[in-house]
């Protein structure tokens, strides 16, 4: 079930807390991934699935993440993450099925949302995904919290 507007930003206000605070300190990526995957996945229940790709030379590799298995390798400007990945720009998706190459790694997907992690220059080093059974699940809402979330990356302090 898709929570309503006030809800969800609830959450994702708890859920940034928790993550700030685990993050303050740790430089490692893959820990930092890891955290916001898992208090990520617990904070919405519109998702079953909610981890990263990361650049691996020419591609995107899966993990840390939640969920079911996914797809273990996506190429440059390939289905929803490889498309945030090339534009830099995070991708909110209504219908899975209506977006042109859209990759099926899991059947069950309806609706998805990516956003680009960056590094201090701005360069994409991983996408953040999440998808959901329920069609159009993900809204202003959800880019807003999460891009604001993802903006802190870099803030180890």
């Amino acid at each position: 079930m898709i929570p309503d507007p006030a809800a969800k930003k609830q959450a994702y206000a708890l859920a940034r807390e928790r993550v700030i605070a685990m993050w303050r300190g740790e430089a490692d990526a893959i820990a930092r991934m890891a955290t916001a995957a898992c208090i990520l996945h617990e904070a919405m229940p519109h998702a079953f699935w909610t981890g990263f790709y990361r650049v691996v030379g020419a591609q995107l590799v899966i993990g840390p993440y939640q969920g079911t298995p996914g797809c273990l390798r996506i190429g440059w400007g390939k289905g929803v993450c490889g498309t945030a990945w090339a534009t830099g720009e995070t991708q909110v998706v209504a219908d899975v099925h209506a977006f042109p190459g859209h990759i099926a790694c899991d059947s069950r997907a309806e609706s998805e949302i990516v956003v680009p992690v960056k590094d201090a220059r701005g360069t994409v080093e991983a996408v953040f995904d999440v998808d959901s059974t329920e069609k159009a699940a993900f809204d202003e809402v959800d880019r807003e919290a999460l891009e604001e979330i993802f903006s802190r990356w870099y803030d180890h302090d």
